[in-house]
């Protein structure tokens, strides 16, 4: 296993969701806004600033929601300039297991982890978006985050990677995130009974080189400033992807070029 120290466990909430700020945070900005360019009134809000807010209250509702759009355009232009210069390596790594065209237009990114319930969750409709966007380059990035006492993300991780050497990657991948239970022992059962070479398998989980794959990964990751699982991007772009419509409606609009 690789030495180096796994990350505290990440939220597996949607990428949105991880970026927005409290409701707590947005009120107290949108106050301060307000008083700095109103009338100072010893011991108090203005009174008509007071009025406005206690007769329209869904102003702070409208005013909260404004502040999260902008905080989202903002996020997603940093992202984009982060990617930009990791884009060869987060779409086109030789040792990443893809599927679909290696020239395709399009190109779909995703960071996941086999021990993250959303990943899961999202698992089988995403393999049916694979399906159905056979034009579409898909690239599973191998990200085992949720390690803390024991490598069991890693551990399958590992073996995901042993079974895309043997040309058995996708049902691997389906079955581990298909499991209940992540751990050495059911993920070598799962590699066996999907038709893995265990010899080939165990020196392929052994290997240095895939240390370094996953360390490259988490390099990666970090340098492009993800924050959990699972992520997506399309085409260089995040992508709050709730479902696979969002995914789906992405893809759209990169073939487009929207």
């Amino acid at each position: 296993m690789t030495d180096t120290p796994p990350p505290e466990p990440k939220s597996e909430t949607s990428l949105l969701d991880r970026f927005n700020p409290g409701w707590a945070a947005l009120v107290v900005s949108l106050l301060a806004l307000i008083l700095a360019a109103s009338p100072f009134v010893p011991g108090g809000m203005t009174q008509p600033v007071r009025s406005a807010l206690l007769n329209n209250p869904e102003i702070l509702r409208e005013a909260s929601t404004r502040l999260q759009q902008q905080e989202s355009a903002a996020l997603q232009q940093a992202a984009r300039a982060a990617i930009s210069q990791h884009l060869t390596t987060l779409n086109q790594d030789p040792r990443d297991p893809a599927i679909g065209p290696h020239n395709a237009r399009v190109t779909v990114v995703q960071f996941f982890d086999y021990r993250c319930p959303y990943c899961k969750q999202v698992a089988e409709p995403f393999m049916q978006l694979v399906e159905a966007n056979p034009d579409v380059r898909f690239v599973f990035k191998e990200w085992p985050i949720l390690d803390r006492d024991e490598p069991l993300s890693e551990y399958a991780a590992r073996a995901a990677l042993a079974a895309w050497h043997q040309g058995r990657y996708p049902a691997v991948h389906q079955a581990l995130m298909s499991a209940q239970t992540i751990d050495q022992v059911s993920v070598d059962a799962i590699l066996a009974a999907n038709g893995v070479d265990m010899t080939r398998a165990r020196a392929d989980i052994a290997n240095a080189e895939t240390g370094q794959h996953l360390t490259d990964i988490m390099t990666l990751a970090r340098n492009i400033g993800l924050s959990g699982t699972p992520t997506f991007i399309v085409n260089g772009e995040l992508v709050n992807a709730r479902s696979t419509d969002d995914l789906q409606a992405a893809i759209d609009a990169a073939q487009s070029g929207a």
